[in-house]
């Protein structure tokens, strides 16, 4: 479980197929000798297990279904990726709940200065099935976007708009992304949950 709130961008120093299909990621990032093998990262909101360390860098192994799902396939050495461990259960949620299971990518198709902040528009495809299910944005709702946790404005059915301040540009990869870069979107939790609880109403 996570709450939205970016620790470091850090650069991936290794991205690999492996025999089998799936990609080993070594990222190498300022908290690496504070990990420990199985301990789950999330990166750019992807939950993925620590499966080796060395000195600063650690690695990390992504199956098939998650590249199919999510911007991580995309990723090369030297760019930047943003990490997040775990929440402390005894801690403060600054975010909202983020599972780190990215539902799906959008494409950012707009980028707007306004008064000291960046509003950044992003466009995804859905159906009206998943629609149901909760895949979607609502105004002034929750969004993870690269695993950064966000408030939505400006939504339609397969668009929304995000207002990044100068710390979050500074600190995530938000400074890198351009018209056209390909982000990981998660959707609410607690929208799939009650988009689920109106389906099942509909079919009893």
């Amino acid at each position: 479980m996570f709450s939205g709130i970016v620790e470091e961008a850090a650069h991936v120093v290794g991205a690999d197929k492996t025999a089998d299909g799936n990609l080993s990621l070594r990222v190498k990032c300022s908290f690496t000798d504070e990990l420990k093998i199985d301990q789950s990262v999330a990166h750019n909101g992807v939950c993925l297990t620590v499966v080796a360390i060395d000195d600063d860098t650690y690695t990390v192994t992504a199956i098939q279904e998650t590249l199919d799902r999510s911007n991580l396939g995309l990723l090369r050495p030297g760019d930047l990726v943003n990490l997040e461990r775990s929440m402390l259960m005894n801690g403060r949620l600054d975010g909202h709940i983020v599972q780190g299971h990215v539902d799906t990518t959008a494409l950012c198709i707009d980028i707007e200065d306004v008064e000291g902040s960046r509003y950044f528009k992003f466009q995804y495809d859905v159906s009206r099935e998943l629609m149901a299910k909760g895949y979607m944005t609502v105004e002034k709702g929750s969004v993870t976007v690269n695993g950064v946790s966000l408030t939505v404005c400006d939504s339609t059915h397969d668009t929304f708009r995000v207002a990044i301040i100068p710390y979050t540009m500074e600190n995530t990869n938000f400074r890198a992304i351009e018209v056209g870069t390909k982000v990981n979107i998660e959707f609410d939790i607690i929208g799939k949950y009650l988009a689920r609880l109106a389906q099942l109403s509909k079919e009893e």
